[in-house]
């Protein structure tokens, strides 16, 4: 607790926190703790898992006096940052006797008022706090620390406005902590306007690039759910989490996985607020070991104890698919990141692939049964094995080494370039980042190697297995 003394905090405090087990600080609350508690405003690079919390929790906590109304108002993205953040700080709080309130969306705004009342820490999702500023039944005149956590996500997210009018009705000679995984455009220009000489902290991941291991099959759409399921049950130690671009995937992806015996939940914002904190009891207490979640359910969520990840859905970006794999190989322990990519996830994974600190290597496809998958209302089998497989037909998804400049003429310039021989392609194989149609009534040469161009395929050519590659059933 040495570490810890050091930072100023009080002996009530110091108490709580070796009862809790917390001997040493991280990086993120040993930076950041002394500034809070000298007042200075701070912007906070730091990750989930990294302790930042209690970076700023445990300077509220010191600063905030009882009784003297609304004084700190943390906004979160999520309800369930919100949550956990109030848990944390009501676990730290009560020698002090403070009341710390949560409000977010999707429950009843009578006890929300209530606790508003008599609380002097608010943990709240920014479009329910400014509900109920405008209802009259939240005061902000005697906040004097502000924090903005996840902010990167919150704006994402397209509350931008309703933050600004929320930090406008704060007073102007307030305490503002700002704390985001990434510093874009965007987050500069709010600590320029509503920060007064912020101090800026930048700390190590969390994650022990060592400990993660990075992979990705290249595989066909119709073996997609089928290489899941496999992976799945060939490891089963450690919690796992399964991401998806959508409500919608979400939902199939864990019915699926629980009809073959798999026991998963999904997690997205479609759940009423009950429901969602039942799932994350159950997935905490390790009663269900799969969560099936979208980008917006996890974020800021800290879950120990994941030991993979895997991508069902590719992100969109590469920020996105950092946020995903930061949930594992945590605190010095092995993790695994997987990427299940078809053609229709091309384009997304190229665009992950653009960053040059991910090194995903890609591992040849298991031999696996195929199983049965269940859409809305009927049954239909997960397609026959793939001939990519079975014929030893040989797949590839572009890397990082295949762009090409966009300085040359045309709509990205430069020459098309292969991936590698086409002998034993399957139809419908292209660069997602190439996407162009041509004149049926051109006649194109090109080298051994080079990639053949085409127009996007029409209906009549997806049915059916894919065939290998044949020049004269190409269509330009």
């Amino acid at each position: 607790m040495e570490r810890f003394k050091q930072l100023g905090l009080s002996k009530e405090l110091l108490n709580l926190l070796q009862k809790a087990g917390l001997e040493t600080p991280t990086e993120i609350q040993e930076k950041t703790i002394p500034l809070v508690i000298a007042g200075k405003d701070v912007i906070g690079g730091s990750h989930t898992g990294s302790g930042k919390t209690l970076a700023f929790g445990t300077g509220i906590i010191e600063k905030v006096e009882p009784r003297r109304g609304l004084q700190a108002l943390i906004l979160t993205p999520t309800r369930e940052l919100a949550e956990q953040i109030a848990k944390v700080l009501k676990s730290f709080s009560h020698y002090k006797k403070l009341h710390v309130a949560m409000i977010y969306g999707g429950v009843s705004m009578g006890p929300q008022v209530r606790a508003l009342e008599d609380a002097e820490i608010v943990v709240a999702t920014p479009g329910r706090m400014l509900d109920h500023m405008e209802r009259g039944t939240a005061n902000l005149s005697y906040v004097k620390i502000l924090v903005l956590d996840e902010a990167d996500r919150m704006l994402d997210m397209g509350f931008i406005q309703d933050v600004e009018k929320i930090i406008k009705s704060c007073p102007h000679n307030r305490q503002t902590l700002l704390f985001s995984a990434t510093i874009s455009s965007d987050i500069e220009h709010i600590a320029k306007k509503h920060m007064k000489n912020p101090e800026s902290i930048s700390v190590q991941s969390y994650v022990d690039p060592s400990k993660l291991k990075q992979v990705f099959y290249d595989v066909p759409k119709e073996s997609k759910f089928s290489l899941l399921v496999h992976l799945l049950k060939q490891e089963r130690e450690g919690l796992v989490m399964v991401f998806c671009n959508t409500r919608h995937n979400t939902d199939f992806v864990a019915d699926n996985l629980k009809r073959l015996g798999i026991e998963a939940l999904p997690i997205h914002g479609g759940l009423t607020q009950g429901k969602r904190n039942q799932i994350m009891e159950m997935f905490h207490g390790k009663n269900v070991y799969v969560l099936v979640c979208t980008d917006i359910a996890a974020r800021g969520l800290d879950i120990k104890g994941v030991s993979h990840i895997y991508n069902y859905d590719i992100p969109t970006t590469s920020k996105d698919y950092i946020h995903r794999i930061g949930r594992t190989a945590r605190a010095g322990k092995e993790g695994i990141a997987i990427s299940i990519v078809s053609e229709r996830d091309y384009e997304n994974f190229n665009t992950v692939l653009r960053d040059e600190s991910l090194n995903i290597e890609q591992v040849e496809l298991p031999e696996m049964e195929r199983v049965m998958i269940k859409f809305a209302g009927f049954d239909r089998q997960n397609r026959r094995s793939s001939p990519y497989r079975d014929q030893r037909h040989e797949r590839r998804v572009p890397t990082r080494n295949n762009y090409r400049s966009r300085a040359g003429s045309g709509r990205y310039g430069g020459e098309r370039k292969s991936y590698g021989s086409d002998e034993g392609r399957g139809r419908g194989r292209m660069n997602v980042a190439s996407h162009r149609r041509f004149s049926s009534g051109k006649s194109h040469e090109r080298s051994d190697g080079d990639r053949p161009r085409r127009s996007f395929p029409r209906r009549d050519d997806r049915r059916g297995p894919r065939k290998a590659f044949s020049p004269s059933r190409r269509r330009y």
